[in-house]
């Protein structure tokens, strides 16, 4: 088995891969990858810029992004920014099942983004292909950027509630961020996918402050009623963060909500903090979540409050900054929960390969720990975006 799992390191190591073609910003304003991502997808302060900026330059336009029709009340792109991105994993139970799985395609996705008229953006993917499944649209925002003339900024549609601590998308292991997808009980909310708006408003200071009022429900289809919504409540997150220096960056999150099933309530209540701290070629992530739900099993008798906490903590390593062609990612992830089934333990260790700037081969071991079972997983494979 370790001369088959060499032989197939070695194969896709070899593979004539080209980067012929550059995702959509790229292509809109004619330049390097790198710009924004170091490696891709993850996000430089620059390109977090960008995007806050309503996925715009403000110092360079693209050469005729709208068509001329001769009406200035018309806004039309004239043509429609479209990327793809392509996973592929070939993944090694090391547990009792030895088990060895061709996980590819694992995401296959269509994104598309950019400025819809001054001020006015929007963004979107849709997974073609996620884990063999179609999973449909995940992020699909519209975002109206500096209203009023000031540095506030609004999002209308489905995100991640976790955005504003650590971008799950953007993350290079292909170990989760574990902690925000937990939901004790029955409970449909969580700190990932979810409808509703943000604010967020960034100070001269360095501090950023944001306000979420969410569904609560997820992003699953509506009901008969076409309500997105399971109930009349809505969940709200507020975060403040602060830069201290060049380097160093804290920040702490609240999150309330109830949600309603057969008449029964459940609250919940998160809160974190958050800190990174970042080098020209290190970067330090750390995040902590404590939740309190006080009935998610949605019961009038014998209600149980389930108390969950979590960590998650992630090193980065880039030997030479952003022009590594090598870097390596070390991830902890722990969930302590009064739920017993939802425990969870990872050491994850990923070490990749910019083989071209939208193209990076990878390798990650992982030492997972459940209460049902303890095991690890090989995997080895190819994350592009063309």
């Amino acid at each position: 088995m370790k001369k088959t799992l060499l032989f197939l390191f070695l194969m896709i190591l070899i593979l004539p891969l080209e980067a012929l073609s550059f995702p959509a910003f790229a292509r809109k304003y004619s330049m390097t990858c790198k710009t924004c991502h170091s490696p891709f997808p993850r996000l430089k302060p620059y390109g977090d810029d960008f995007a806050g900026n309503g996925f715009k330059l403000d110092d360079k336009d693209a050469p005729r992004y709208y068509m001329e029709t001769g009406d200035d009340e018309l806004s039309l792109i004239r043509d429609i920014p479209l990327a793809l991105r392509f996973d592929g994993y070939i993944n090694y139970n090391t547990s009792n099942s030895k088990s060895l799985d061709f996980a590819s395609p694992y995401v296959l996705k269509i994104l598309s983004g950019g400025e819809l008229t001054k001020d006015v953006a929007y963004y979107f993917y849709f997974f073609f292909s996620e884990r063999g499944e179609v999973a449909g649209v995940e992020d699909a925002f519209v975002m109206f950027n500096n209203l009023f003339g000031t540095e506030l900024d609004l999002y209308v549609g489905q995100f991640q509630v976790s955005d504003p601590l650590f971008k799950r998308e953007m993350r290079l292991s292909f170990e989760d961020y574990h902690i925000y997808k937990t939901k004790p009980g029955f409970s449909n909310a969580d700190l990932a996918y979810d409808r509703g708006i943000m604010l967020t408003y960034g100070l001269p200071t360095g501090t950023d402050i944001t306000l979420e009022i969410l569904n609560g429900s997820g992003i699953g289809s509506a009901n008969s009623a076409r309500l997105f919504d399971n109930d009349k409540n809505k969940n709200f997150m507020g975060r403040v963060s602060q830069d201290i220096g060049e380097y160093f960056r804290i920040g702490g999150f609240a999150y309330f909500g109830t949600e309603r099933f057969n008449s029964i309530d459940n609250k919940t209540q998160m809160f974190g903090p958050d800190f990174s701290f970042t080098t020209e070629k290190i970067e330090l992530n750390f995040q902590y979540v404590t939740r309190k739900d006080d009935n998610p099993i949605f019961t009038t008798f014998n209600k149980e409050e389930i108390n969950t906490d979590g960590i998650m903590a992630e090193l980065i390593y880039m030997p030479k900054g952003e022009e590594s062609k090598w870097y390596s990612v070390a991830l902890f992830n722990m969930v302590d929960s009064e739920q017993n089934n939802l425990d969870y333990k990872s050491y994850s260790l990923n070490i990749g390969h910019m083989l071209r700037r939208n193209i990076r081969l990878v390798g990650e071991y992982s030492y997972i720990d459940t209460p049902s079972k303890k095991y690890g997983r090989f995997g080895v494979g190819i994350v592009s975006a063309f």
